[in-house]
This record gives C-alpha cells, sequence and structure tokens, in this order.
C-alpha cells in the first residue's frame, strides 16, 4: 500500500563556486597557469594586466542568489555594473605573488622528444616503404621508457584495423631488429633482459664482455636473485670476475628511453616551488612563487554597450541576449578573480601553519628537527577541512634555503620510542637508512635483525613495520641487497 508523508532533513551541498574553488586549490603553480589562460580565452570579460582602470567599480559587490533562476534582460540592474561604488580596486584585480617579488621567469625545457629523436633516425636509415611504415608504427608502441610491451601479434592486428597496413609477424619482427639498432642502445627492447643484451651487443669483444652477455642470456635470472655463487660456480669464475662482471652489468641502462636529454615522449618540465621559506634575521618568511602567474583584472571595455543599452528606452532581441550575455560572462570573471585571491590566502594560511609547525627543521635544514605532523594537527590550527589541507599539501613543492621538496614529505606520524618521548616516522626512516647503507653487503642485515638494532637504539619496532618503512623508501630485502 502507497503512502505519502512528509519529513525534513538537513543537509549539505557545495555550489558550483565552491567546488571550482576547491579545484584551484589544489592546483600547483605550472596547472593554475594553464587554467588562467583557459579562462583568459573563454571569458572576454576577463584580461591581464598590472595597471587598474579609471572605473574602479565595475561590477556590484554582492552576489545574484538566483542563478538558477530564469532572469529576464529588463531584471538586470545596469547600475550595479556602471556605478562608482566604494568597491575597492583590489576586489577587480588578482594575482598570486608579491609586489615586492624580483620580475623572474622559470624557464619551461624545450628541444626535441625522444619520439622525434628515434623518428630522425629512422628517417636516415634506407628502408623500403612497407619497412619504414612498421618501424615507424613500432616507435610510436614505445613507452617512454623505451621498452614494446605488447607481443607482436597483437600489434600486427592493430596495424591491420587502425592503419589498414596488412603485414605478419616475420616482417614485423625484421622492422623491430631496425628500430633496435636506432640510439640510445637497448631500446625497442620487450623485457629488461633482452634491453640490456642489446647494450652488451654494441660493446667490443673481449673476456669480460663476453662473459657479461653469456650470463644475461643463460643465468638472468640467478642473477636477478642475486645467486653470485651458483653462477661463479657453473662458469668457473673467481670473485673477482664475477665483480668485474656485475660492475658491467650496473654501468648499463635499465631504461634506455630516459638516457637522452629529451627524456620520455613528452618533455621534462623543471619543478616550479609553489611556496618559497627564507630566514631573513634569523626569522621565517613565507611568500607565493607565482611568477608566470598572470595578473588578472576584470575588463572595462563592456562599459560602453552597457551605456549604450541604457540609454535606448526599446531594446531589441539581440541587445537583451547581449545583455545577458555581458551579464554572464562579468559575473564568472567576477568569481574566477575572487577565487583566485581565495586561493592565495588559503595557501598561505595553510602553509603558514605548517611554516610554525615545523619552524626549527626549516631553520636548520636537519631532518631530525622535524616533528610529528598529520594533516589533522594542521587542520585544527586553521580551522579547515582535512580535506582542504589535503589539497594545499598535494603535489606541492616548496622552496627553502635547503632545498626544494614536496609538502607532503613533511607529513610524518608519530611514534613513542623508550624515553617516552613523540617523535617522527621520518627520524625513524632516517635511521633505518643509514643502518643499511653501512651493513655489509655481502651479509645483508634482515628485517628482524634491524628491528633488534632500532630497539638498541631506543625505538621498539615491529619487524613487519620494518618490511613497510623499508618498502615506502624503496628500499629491497636484504637478498636483493647482496653483494659480492
Amino acid at each position: 500500500m502507497l503512502k505519502q508523508r512528509l519529513s525534513q532533513k538537513l543537509s549539505q551541498k557545495l555550489s558550483p563556486q565552491q567546488i571550482q574553488l576547491m579545484k584551484l586549490i589544489q592546483l600547483p603553480t605550472q596547472a593554475l597557469e594553464e587554467r588562467i589562460k583557459e579562462e583568459l580565452e573563454e571569458n572576454p570579460a576577463l584580461e591581464e594586466g598590472e595597471e587598474g582602470y579609471e572605473e574602479e567599480a565595475l561590477l556590484s559587490n554582492e552576489h545574484d542568489e538566483g542563478d538558477s533562476q530564469v532572469i529576464e534582460a529588463e531584471d538586470i540592474n545596469i547600475d550595479e555594473y556602471l556605478s562608482d561604488d566604494e568597491i575597492p580596486e583590489y576586489r577587480l584585480q588578482a594575482n598570486n605573488y608579491s609586489p615586492d617579488d624580483e620580475d623572474a621567469r622559470v624557464p619551461v625545457s624545450g628541444g626535441q622528444t625522444f619520439y622525434e629523436n628515434v623518428l630522425d633516425q629512422l628517417r636516415m636509415r634506407r628502408l623500403t616503404e612497407e619497412e619504414f611504415q612498421l618501424s615507424e608504427y613500432l616507435i610510436g608502441s614505445m613507452e617512454e621508457d623505451g621498452y614494446i610491451r605488447r607481443n607482436l601479434v597483437s600489434i600486427v592486428d592493430d596495424l591491420a584495423f587502425s592503419a589498414n597496413i596488412f603485414t605478419d609477424e616475420e616482417s614485423l619482427e625484421k622492422a623491430l631488429k631496425v628500430v633496435q639498432s636506432l640510439d640510445p642502445a637497448g631500446i625497442g627492447a620487450r623485457s629488461l633482459q633482452e634491453c640490456l643484451l642489446l647494450q652488451m651487443q654494441r660493446r667490443e669483444s673481449n673476456y669480460y664482455n663476453d662473459v657479461t652477455s653469456k650470463i644475461l642470456s643463460k643465468y638472468f635470472d640467478e642473477f636477478s636473485k642475486r645467486h653470485f655463487e651458483k653462477i661463479m660456480e657453473r662458469l668457473q669464475l673467481n670473485q673477482e670476475d664475477m665483480k668485474e662482471v656485475i660492475s658491467i652489468i650496473t654501468q648499463l641502462n635499465p631504461k634506455p628511453g630516459n638516457s637522452i636529454t629529451s627524456q620520455g615522449k613528452h618533455i621534462s618540465q623543471a619543478i616550479t616551488p609553489d611556496f618559497v621559506i627564507s630566514i631573513k634575521e634569523g626569522e621565517l618568511e613565507l611568500s607565493l612563487n607565482a611568477r608566470n602567474v598572470p595578473e588578472l583584472r576584470i575588463s572595462g571595455d563592456y562599459k560602453v554597450m552597457l551605456e549604450t543599452y541604457k540609454s535606448q528606452k526599446e531594446h531589441s532581441k539581440q541587445q537583451n541576449e547581449a545583455v545577458m550575455f555581458v551579464k554572464q560572462k562579468l559575473d564568472s570573471a567576477r568569481w574566477f578573480v575572487d577565487a583566485i585571491r581565495q586561493r592565495q590566502q588559503t595557501l598561505l594560511i595553510v602553509m603558514g601553519a605548517i611554516m610554525e609547525k615545523q619552524s626549527e627543521y626549516f631553520l636548520t635544514g636537519d631532518e631530525r628537527d622535524i616533528k610529528p605532523m598529520i594533516l589533522k594537527d594542521i587542520a585544527e590550527v586553521t580551522e579547515l577541512d582535512i580535506s582542504t589541507i589535503s589539497r594545499v599539501a598535494s603535489n606541492k613543492y616548496v622552496q627553502t634555503p635547503y632545498g626544494t621538496f614536496l609538502i607532503k614529505e613533511i607529513f610524518s606520524e608519530s611514534m613513542t620510542n623508550e624515553q617516552g618521548e613523540e617523535v617522527s616516522t621520518r627520524e625513524i626512516k632516517n635511521i633505518l637508512e643509514e643502518l643499511i647503507d653501512n651493513e655489509d653487503k655481502s651479509k645483508p642485515v634482515p628485517d628482524d635483525q634491524l628491528a633488534l638494532l632500532l630497539k638498541e637504539r631506543g625505538y621498539p619496532i615491529a619487524r613487519r613495520t620494518i618490511a613497510k618503512y623499508r618498502d615506502q623508501l624503496n628500499i629491497p630485502t636484504a637478498r636483493l641487497r647482496k653483494e659480492l
């Protein structure tokens, strides 16, 4: 049986403007530059510039509350968009840096991409049209590290369906040999083993190079598992011979696609720090770095259009539509300028709290001075939501007198040592890294012994926690750290 009833409930919904603001906060400086460029292209009411217009009050200070309702052109108060009220100039402009900042430009790396470099080499070869087409397709199938990880049978099918090129696996294999003969050595490989062997083929033949090639060809699995004694026994090598082989293999490049200046199919770009922390007279100073982010302002070009519209008693349909368009773009520009300013304020508030919390570290640069700090700690200080703190810390860099690094690297959980003091897990990871660096590589220390060594230093940590920290530091297990 169907029944109708009334109920009340309280819910919160973010407005589209709030959602967009959160997205702006999350963007690092370089991505913000692109976002501003897009807005400048799409919105004629927004423009780039440092000097303000005579008409400082181009917009009303009040935002429309009824944007979701239908608004007619006659309902628009033109005077609000033309009045010279008390709206200050800063409400109509936005920038992301201090006026005291030096007028410097962050360079963007350019040059030839990895793909273009290899393709240029291919064009220098004497190939038939079919050989060139197959080789070119294989180059396009390479990943950024230079590997081709798809099997040739799948590529044969792709050529038929997407490029209308019909071939067989044997012809594609010949084209692959052409690609693998290009520089840098090792590109076009389908596995790490093949990549290293391709590089060894470019070396001149001698005793150690020949032995190295034999090990990579027949004993690659044993070598990758560090079973050096087994390899030495089978090939009748002494310890010095094995050390020389290991030295040769470590000189090879496991990712040949990254070995030239233009790494990958995408051009690398220099890191642009989002914040700059400096020390002046023993005090920390924080500023936003946005050297390439333009200053924004509301355009005054629409004023003539609105004044003409206001002076006319009768308005055509096209004029009404034009006024509606102008209103929409002006409101959008006003919001975007406000959002950039709010982004600036939010970032400074959050980073200011982080700087205050870690003031000792930023003054000394000693990682032992990093205090335990989680997102919740900064959220409580700033009275902002944890999600906002996360967005500020995500993918953003801070430049300090001791280097540039990701903000999220400063965050760490805490644990209590045997003296009852709270210490940062980052400090423990540094000690763990130090212990592994100083171990005897012929007999690496396993995780259970590392736990005992840390306990002797006053950090009672379980073996599984050691394994977790080691994984976070990208340090392999003891077996894989073994050396002769």
